[in-house]
């Protein structure tokens, strides 16, 4: 019996191979942590596996930094209100996320305040003409 459990199990890992091996953890963001990065959109990819927010963001003292900001699918995103044209090189936006651990400007997409002052939220979808409520703030567990 355990050698046909065991069997079984191997084929089901290798018939899921390649839709295991394409998805990855969230383990490298901090989910108890949240930033709010104001900034200029420099690129915008809104592609499988990911959606992408490149975003340059400056310091009091003038200094710039470019985050990398990591969304969920396209089908997920777009649920939320955000399409392959919504956002262009140069649009302000406000970004919150879940930072990265290494501490690289990096994070995980949790919600952004589009330039029209629409507040679109991961997870969420928002009715006809309203923006989504904002998330919950992280509490430490």
């Amino acid at each position: 019996m355990r050698m046909v459990l065991g069997l079984a199990t191997a084929g089901l890992l290798l018939a899921s191979g390649t839709a295991a091996l394409a998805h990855h953890s969230g383990a490298m963001f901090d989910r108890l942590k949240a930033v709010t990065l104001t900034g200029e959109v420099k690129e915008y990819v809104f592609e499988n596996p990911h959606v992408w927010i490149e975003l340059i963001v400056a310091a009091k003292n003038g200094k710039k930094t470019q985050w990398g900001i990591e969304g969920e699918g396209p089908r997920t995103m777009s649920r939320m209100g955000l399409s392959p044209v919504t956002l262009h090189p140069g649009d302000k936006v406000t970004i919150h996320a879940h930072p990265l651990r290494d501490g690289r400007p990096g994070g995980s997409f949790m919600d952004i305040k589009m330039p029209n002052g629409d507040v679109l939220v991961a997870g969420r979808a928002a009715p006809e003409g309203q923006a989504a409520a904002p998330p919950a703030p992280v509490a430490p567990r």
